[in-house]
């Protein structure tokens, strides 16, 4: 989902309580903060030797451990007046990818994708996805279509990596 596609559901469903799911059954809590936005720019080369350039919005959420007894979630007016702070102090990149970092005690801390929003029982719920590290160049480094590795694989004899 781009950026200006989640800051349009926002403003879709104004006035509702905003929730994160990061895995089945486990929501961010109550008591989390929109603690940074993040322009962030990726200008790489993968193990095929080609260069890649892309850009992505991160939004950083974080759990306040003294708001623990906290029961109402983020308002998305709440979520969409940060967006609207941050885009007037430094320009979002509306046509990037938007991304969400997350983590806990039980919980490694993971950049995720959007995966759904469905608005459930009066809130809106973003479903989040993990994603999987990929290969780049797997065509050129022979990688099956099912991910497994083998003698002909990036890391295998054509030593592509």
């Amino acid at each position: 989902m781009k950026t200006n596609e989640f800051i349009q559901q926002l403003a879709a469903h104004s006035g509702k309580e905003l929730l994160f799911k990061y895995q089945e059954n486990k929501l961010v809590g109550a008591n989390y903060h929109i603690t940074e936005i993040k322009n962030t720019t990726f200008d790489t080369v993968d193990c095929g030797g080609t260069p890649n350039y892309w850009q992505e919005t991160i939004v950083q959420l974080l759990e306040n451990k003294n708001e623990l007894d906290r029961k109402e979630y983020l308002s998305t007016d709440k979520a969409l007046t940060i967006f609207k702070r941050v885009n007037a102090i430094k320009p979002l990149l509306m046509e990037a990818e938007i991304k969400f970092e997350y983590g806990n005690d039980t919980f490694h801390t993971s950049v995720m994708v959007v995966d759904a929003i469905e608005v459930i029982q009066g809130k809106v719920e973003v479903q989040l996805a993990v994603v999987h590290t990929g290969c780049k160049a797997e065509e050129l480094c022979g990688i099956p279509v099912s991910g497994d590795a083998s003698e002909d694989s990036c890391c295998g004899p054509t030593g592509c990596c």
